[in-house]
């Protein structure tokens, strides 16, 4: 499903979404964590975004292994592979810390939204929310990074 479309792999199509989405969630998620009084403009930017981002980040992942396993199958070099992997491995980070910035974006949007369950909540809850947000979205903005300059770098260094 995610191996190619008309004759080209998927991945390097594909994993652009996942370039874009995060960092706008980092972005979303760290304004609407930070800036209360931007909430109301934010909040639904935000929601969309924390399911959007780790959707592109799977979809890319997985669009990657069916590329990897065409290259293992076609017999490429195992240094290649080894280097497919290590790359591999920095987008199974970016999917999960993605998540796991998308579930707590979605706690926060939930604990400040005015449900009458969420006004029950302890007071400190919305600001360790926001603390764990601006950690999530440093780790998962450097992820998106690094596996995207280990794959850049494959690319054009002829791996």
């Amino acid at each position: 499903m995610f191996d190619e479309f008309m004759g080209m792999p998927m991945h390097p199509l594909l994993v652009h979404a996942a370039v874009v989405f995060v960092p706008l969630l980092v972005l979303a998620a760290v304004v609407y964590a930070l800036v209360p009084r931007l909430r109301p403009r934010v909040g639904w930017v935000a929601g969309l975004l924390a399911v959007a981002a780790p959707v592109s980040v799977f979809v890319a992942t997985e669009s990657g292994e069916a590329l990897q396993e065409r290259l293992a199958a076609k017999g490429y070099p195992p240094e290649g592979l080894q280097k497919i992997s290590e790359h591999a491995e920095l987008g199974e980070q970016t999917l999960w810390f993605s998540l796991a910035l998308a579930v707590v974006t979605g706690l926060l949007l939930f604990v400040t939204g005015g449900s009458s369950r969420a006004s029950r909540l302890p007071s400190w809850i919305s600001p360790v929310l926001s603390g764990v947000i601006v950690v999530l979205a440093v780790v998962a903005v450097g992820y998106v990074y690094a596996a995207g300059d280990s794959g850049a770098k494959m690319l054009w260094g002829n791996v």
